[in-house]
């Protein structure tokens, strides 16, 4: 999905797992997880992510087949929401069979999975692909031959609290290369930035920073609290106008 007239886009989390660090188990059975879906595309979402797999810290890799146990029957009733639809993924398997239903975006969190992700992209014109940012750094020649791209700084993905900073701060440079897609929600980087330690009091700092990137070149941005972002974000839209 491009971005229009200088629109920046929103991208809901649904995780469809039993043990994700902020809301696992929550959305875990599909009624549960087509229903909240449904709710981010009337609170603003422009794109829902759809995951089956936790990638917290100390969880456990899951086989593409259980993965994909738990997110067919969520993509399938998603099929006809008037939304942009996103597997979050990095089995080619899952998303392979995912564009199979129509989803347009596969979100890869891992580099070694790109190539193969980006041959289910050229057998299926329009399908957007969002890649690690060091791997395209990493070759920059490969950035020529993409397309329909966004570049993901992988903030807490391995990373300490000061290389998440760094990471973060990448995003205008970025943004020179391409478009840009960022998750920072409810991580513990925010806990860090701002201080606080209570479980579910950072929804100020995770609205804090998602604001930030945009500001800085973000062109998505990947949240669970999707209502309050889009509302931080019409806010800033309605000034710089």
């Amino acid at each position: 999905m491009s971005e229009t007239g200088g629109k920046r886009m929103v991208m809901g989390i649904l995780n469809v797992t039993p043990d994700s660090f902020s809301d696992g188990g929550r959305y875990y059975s599909a009624p549960e997880a087509v229903r909240r879906a449904r709710n981010m595309v009337e609170e603003g979402a422009d794109i829902i992510d759809v995951g089956g797999e936790s990638t917290r810290p100390g969880s456990t890799p899951l086989e593409w087949g259980e993965e994909w146990r738990r997110i067919e029957p969520v993509l399938k009733e998603l099929a006809g929401l008037k939304c942009r639809i996103s597997v979050d993924t990095y089995h080619p398997e899952t998303a392979e069979r995912a564009v199979g239903l129509g989803v347009g975006m596969i979100n890869c969190v891992y580099s070694e999975s790109v190539p193969a992700m980006l041959a289910i992209q050229e057998r299926n014109p329009g399908v957007e692909v969002v890649v690690p940012s060091a791997w395209a750094e990493e070759d920059p020649s490969r950035l020529a031959t993409m397309k329909d791209f966004y570049l993901d700084p992988m903030v807490g993905f391995g990373t300490t609290r000061e290389e998440d900073v760094v990471r973060i701060q990448s995003v205008p440079r970025l943004a020179k290369l391409g478009r840009v897609l960022v998750g920072v929600s409810r991580k513990r980087i925010v806990k860090h930035l701002t201080g606080e330690r209570l479980v579910g009091r950072n929804l100020g700092g995770s609205v804090g920073l998602a604001l930030w990137c945009v500001m800085n070149g973000a062109s998505c941005v990947r949240v669970h609290d999707v209502r309050e972002t889009v509302q931080a974000l019409k806010v800033v839209r309605a000034l710089q106008s």
